[in-house]
């Protein structure tokens, strides 16, 4: 949900990319968002391809919680300075480089 609120419409392929799993995995999910309508097939030129949004149920539900996760971020990084977060995330992301190698 935060990939499609964030790039507005995603393929599958691209979802699954994303999360670094398989696609069998992306469409499962997705298919239990879609039954809780929370997303919505977008039509697309290309027929084979499935490109997927959030619906306005998904926005409202996405909203609620990213205020939660956000108070949660807050809560969890206090006493930790802006310089330090962010060193921290730049060596998480050589860490995942690492392990994609």
């Amino acid at each position: 949900m935060y990939y499609l609120a964030n790039d507005g419409s995603a393929t599958l392929v691209e979802l699954a990319t994303y999360q670094s799993v398989e696609k069998p995995t992306i469409t499962r999910t997705i298919a239990r968002l879609e039954e809780l309508g929370y997303v919505e097939h977008v039509p697309s030129k290309d027929k084979r391809e499935k490109r997927m949004r959030l619906t306005e149920l998904g926005k409202k539900v996405y909203d609620d919680v990213r205020v939660t996760i956000d108070q949660y971020e807050q809560d969890i990084l206090s006493g930790i300075t802006e310089e330090e977060q962010l060193a921290a995330i730049r060596i998480m992301g050589e860490i995942r480089n690492n392990i994609l190698k």
